[in-house]
């Protein structure tokens, strides 16, 4: 028996909340497509980020900073439209929210309005203060993003572990303390000593997400382009690739010129 759309139980804060107090972890992972989208979705990915990443593994640039919100509110419309159950978070790009609340507040709205998602993530900890708050005032989620935050590789001018150093580990601490007590419903921790995310995992209420942070944490993300092996250039130690997708695609397309080549393909009965 087929399930209907309206049958689906969707994914939602309340019920992220709800598995770290049980202690059932999160599944994460990027999508940028409606294609990947759909078979990400009912594979059973509780939430699908539509990331800033796709800058990279999507546009080919070096760096997150230069996708813009018109091209994230397309990636993110294509990812909803694919969606049944997950919950799907979108990414505020470089330049849409840093140092303008009312700027952060306009961006959300356009990507809440004209995508359909069902929340936001933004990277910062006090320095963003203002924003978070004017978006969540209009009743958004948020999601904070701590230690590595690409949008801010020019500052730090390495993807190296952050926060090894006691004093920038406080301040990662203070940070994830004031996100929650400001509303954020989770936070992302990228790239820092494991024991570092599991005291904040177990001093947060709310559900912690590592990249790079560990075991400790409440849930997983990684970008499903490195986990799937269809990008074999990124090699970090937190990653784990469960398929060699490369690999297989470049034999399928290698195969398919040499049946075009020699007049295998189409072969009579895969013509009218």
């Amino acid at each position: 028996m087929s399930v209907h759309k309206s049958d689906v139980k969707k994914v939602t804060t309340h019920q992220l909340q709800n598995m770290k107090e049980r202690g059932e972890k999160i599944s994460m992972l990027t999508a940028y497509d409606y294609s990947m989208a759909t078979i990400l979705d009912a594979a059973g990915v509780d939430v699908l980020l539509v990331g800033d990443s796709a800058s990279n593994v999507m546009a080919g640039h070096e760096t997150t900073l230069p996708i813009t919100l018109d091209q994230m509110i397309y990636h993110a419309s294509s990812v909803v439209r694919g969606v049944n159950r997950a919950f799907v978070v979108v990414d505020l790009p470089f330049g849409s929210y840093q140092g303008n609340s009312s700027e952060a507040l306009r961006s959300t709205i356009r990507i809440m309005k004209e995508s359909g998602a069902h929340g936001i993530k933004l990277e910062g900890g006090a320095e963003i203060k203002e924003s978070i708050v004017r978006i969540l005032s209009a009743g958004v989620p948020v999601m904070g993003h701590l230690g590595l935050t690409p949008q801010s590789i020019y500052k730090f001018g390495t993807y190296t572990v952050r926060a090894k150093e006691e004093a920038e580990a406080q301040k990662l601490i203070d940070d994830a303390l004031l996100l929650q007590e400001l509303g954020c419903f989770s936070i992302v921790l990228e790239k820092i000593p494991s024991e570092l995310a599991k005291r904040v995992a177990e001093k947060l209420q709310i559900p912690i997400i590592g990249i790079g942070a560990g075991p400790h944490v409440d849930g997983q993300v990684l970008v499903v382009h490195d986990m799937l092996g269809i990008n074999k250039e990124f090699k970090p130690r937190f990653l784990r690739r469960y398929a060699d997708l490369h690999t297989i695609m470049t034999d399928a397309v290698q195969n398919y010129v040499k049946d075009v080549k020699s007049k295998d393909f189409p072969n009579e009965k895969e013509a009218y």
